[in-house]
């Protein structure tokens, strides 16, 4: 085998084995969540198993049980609260200088990533420790943002993310999230708007997104001293670069099975997820050439088969 399909096949090794860690973490963290709730007395709405949940309100359960749904539970606000959230942050970004935006991005991303070592520990260690890590990590990569450590928090992120709020939504509001988002994942990648937008970010050092190095040798380069991380042309590419949107979202549906069919049809999707996001290597590979692509819609599509399986 050549060194240049070596390069290629090291990268896509290494974005499989994050995406099994992120659902490693699901299934360590998300059957922690109701002991810790019973046992704090913290009130969390029922969820319902199969139906779509539109919009905040009461809703009357298969067994006649009437539960009122939040905002956080409900399919309307979320998709409102993500694509507003998306269009804020591309104005922003357009408007105002990235001098200006980068302390303010970074502090963000690092409250972010201290509050994911600290879900991801808070259910194994005591409150003081899980709270002294998650400053630490946090502190770390704001200060010295290495790939493996930037890599290391975003994971811990988002499958905290999912994990927390897959308790709070039902399978089939998370599979209508991921559908939505691959649509707009599609159209952001086909009209550059996500690659302009990764572009920007990537240059304040407060990118969402998974960083794999070609050479393993960069694994501990300080983002710190890269000017440019996104790169369109696959010749001039260092690094491949995995959306955190492409791992948060099927691990956010990965929890949400689990908590209401338990951790066998989880599994089920959590494997046919890691197949979409094969499929997504194997098109960029073969008939995109490298190019960019979007990767949730095939992930969307292998999940939503997975999710009909188990349903």
């Amino acid at each position: 085998m050549s060194t240049k399909k070596s390069v290629k096949l090291n990268t896509v090794y290494w974005g499989l084995l994050l995406f099994i860690i992120a659902h490693v973490l699901i299934f360590l963290v998300a059957p922690r969540i109701d002991p810790f709730v019973d046992e704090h007395d913290i009130y969390i709405p029922t969820q319902t198993s199969t139906s779509i949940i539109w919009w905040p309100g009461e809703v009357t359960l298969p067994d006649g049980e009437i539960i009122e749904v939040p905002a956080h539970s409900a399919l309307g606000p979320i998709l409102i609260y993500i694509f507003t959230a998306a269009a804020v942050l591309g104005l922003t970004l357009s408007k105002i200088p990235l001098t200006a935006l980068k302390v303010l991005l970074r502090l963000l991303f690092a409250l972010l990533f201290s509050w994911g070592a600290f879900i991801a520990t808070v259910f194994y260690l005591p409150l003081p420790l899980a709270v002294a890590i998650a400053i630490v990590f946090g502190t770390l990569w704001f200060v010295i943002p290495l790939i493996w450590l930037h890599n290391l928090v975003l994971i811990l992120a988002v499958s905290s993310l999912g994990a927390v709020f897959g308790r709070f939504i039902t399978p089939w509001t998370a599979m209508a999230i991921i559908l939505a988002l691959a649509i707009y994942d599609f159209l952001a990648v086909r009209f550059r708007y996500m690659l302009w937008m990764a572009d920007r970010l990537s240059q304040i050092n407060a990118l969402p997104a998974l960083i794999i190095p070609k050479n393993n040798s960069e694994w501990n380069f300080n983002l710190k001293k890269r000017e440019k991380i996104i790169e369109v042309d696959p010749a001039e590419r260092e690094y491949s670069i995995l959306g955190g949107g492409d791992i948060a979202f099927p691990c956010l549906l990965t929890a949400s099975v689990y908590f209401a069919q338990g951790w066998k049809p989880a599994a089920i999707i959590a494997v046919l997820g890691l197949l979409g996001l094969v499929s997504v290597y194997a098109i960029q590979a073969i008939f995109l050439k490298g190019k960019p692509m979007p990767a949730l819609p095939p992930i969307a599509a292998f999940t939503l088969v997975g999710l009909l399986i188990i349903s």
